[in-house]
C-alpha cells in the first residue's frame, strides 16, 4: 500500500517514523514546498514530543513540490500533515483525484466544511480518515477495552481534561481561520473522545472566557437526554509557562472508576498512572507501555491500513465522528459566547 505523505513538518515526521514500523504499507511519495525537506533534510523539525526531526533517505521515494504533482502518481492513500487552513482544499483535492484521504486533525476549522468532505469521500468512492491519535495512546486504549469488555458494568460518565501553557511560538493559534484556537486544536480530542464513547450528547453548557473571537478556557456540561450520563470537560489555555501540557480522565462505570493524570511542568513531568478504583475497594494498577512517543501514531496508521483491506469503516477515524467532534467544538463556543444552554 502505497502512501504520499503531503507536509513535512512535526506531524509529518511523526507519521513518516510511524510507517517505518508497519509492514505491507510505505511512504512512497513526500510533497514539500520547502527544498530543504525535499532534500531529506529534516534535522530542523522539533516537536513538544517524540525525536527531533534527522537526515531522512529518500531512495525510492517520489519527491514532488505541490499537490498535484502527487496526485498523478500511483499513491493509494494520501497523508495530509499540513497547517489546519489547508486541510480541506488538500482533502477535496486528494479524494477527487480517487485517493483515499488520511488526514490530520482537525478534519477542518467548521463542521460545514467537514461535511463538504465527508459528502466528497461518499460522492467518489473513497475512505475518509481523521488523525485523531488519542484513543491509541495507552491510557485511552486501556480505558476503551476496558469499557467495552463490561467488566465493570455500564458507563456512567466522566470528566475529561486538556489544558497548555499559552503557545507563544505558534503566532496564529488564536486565529479562527487558520489554527481555530484551543477549542479545534486542543479540545477536540476529547470531544471526539467524548463523542466515541458517549454518543451525540443534545445540549451544552460551556462557561469560560475568551481571546478574541475563540475560547482561551472552558469548563463544559454536556447533556445527554435520557440517556442520562454525566459527562463535563475541562479545556484551554493557562498564561503561566511553568505546566506546558496536561491532560487526563476519570471515567465512571457502574462498579468501577478509571483514573489517569499526566502533566509536563518545565523541571520534570508528573503523572497519576491508571488506577482502576473498584467498588469493592480493590485498587487496580495496570501495566501500561511508556516512553513510546510514535506507538499511538502505528496504531492508527495500522486502523487506516485494516479498514483498507478489508473494505469497511473505522468506528474511532471516520469522518463522521472527526465532524462530531467540531461541531461540539462549535456549539460550546457558541455556549460560552452566549452564555446559555445551546442545542446540539
Amino acid at each position: 500500500m502505497k502512501v504520499g505523505l503531503v507536509g513535512v513538518g512535526f506531524m509529518g515526521w511523526i507519521h513518516w517514523l510511524a510507517y517505518q514500523r508497519i509492514a505491507g504499507i510505505e511512504v512512497s511519495a513526500i510533497c514539500s514546498s520547502d527544498p530543504k525537506k525535499r532534500s531529506g533534510d529534516w534535522t530542523d523539525i522539533q516537536g513538544n514530543f517524540g525525536p527531533p526531526g534527522e537526515k531522512v533517505d529518500l531512495t525510492g521515494c517520489e519527491v514532488f513540490h505541490s499537490l498535484d504533482e502527487l496526485l498523478v502518481s500511483d499513491v493509494d492513500i494520501v497523508d495530509i500533515c499540513l497547517p489546519p487552513s489547508l486541510h480541506v482544499g488538500a482533502s477535496e483535492a486528494a479524494m477527487k483525484a480517487g485517493k483515499h484521504v488520511f488526514c490530520e486533525k482537525p478534519l477542518a476549522l467548521n463542521a460545514t466544511d467537514c461535511d463538504l468532505l465527508v459528502s466528497t469521500a461518499s460522492e467518489y468512492g473513497v475512505k475518509l480518515f481523521v488523525g485523531h491519535v488519542l484513543p491509541y495512546f495507552p491510557e485511552y486504549q486501556y480505558a476503551r477495552a476496558l469499557i467495552e469488555s463490561g467488566t465493570y458494568g455500564k458507563l456512567k460518565g466522566g470528566h475529561f481534561k486538556r489544558i497548555i501553557s499559552d503557545p507563544t511560538w505558534l503566532p496564529d493559534f488564536y486565529d479562527r481561520k487558520t489554527v481555530g484556537g484551543p477549542m479545534i486544536d486542543l479540545h477536540v480530542h476529547d470531544a471526539h473522545l467524548i463523542r466515541m464513547l458517549f454518543g451525540m450528547p443534545e445540549r451544552v453548557a460551556s462557561f469560560g472566557r475568551m481571546r478574541g473571537d475563540v475560547v482561551e478556557f472552558c469548563n463544559s456540561i454536556f447533556d445527554f437526554g435520557e440517556s442520562n450520563f454525566t459527562v463535563s470537560a475541562t479545556c484551554g489555555v493557562i498564561n503561566q509557562q511553568g505546566r506546558p501540557f496536561m491532560h487526563g480522565y476519570e471515567i465512571h462505570l457502574e462498579d468501577a472508576t478509571v483514573h489517569f493524570e499526566f502533566a509536563a511542568y518545565s523541571d520534570h513531568p508528573e503523572a497519576a498512572p491508571l488506577k482502576v478504583l473498584v467498588s469493592d475497594g480493590t485498587v487496580v494498577r495496570p501495566e501500561l507501555p511508556t516512553g513510546d512517543d510514535v506507538a499511538g501514531f502505528v496504531g492508527e496508521i495500522q486502523e487506516v491500513q485494516r479498514c483498507i483491506v478489508e473494505d469497511t469503516d473505522s468506528a474511532i477515524l471516520g469522518g463522521e465522528l472527526a465532524r462530531d467532534a467540531i461541531l461540539l467544538a462549535e456549539r460550546q463556543t457558541e455556549s460560552v459566547c452566549g452564555g446559555r444552554i445551546v442545542s446540539i
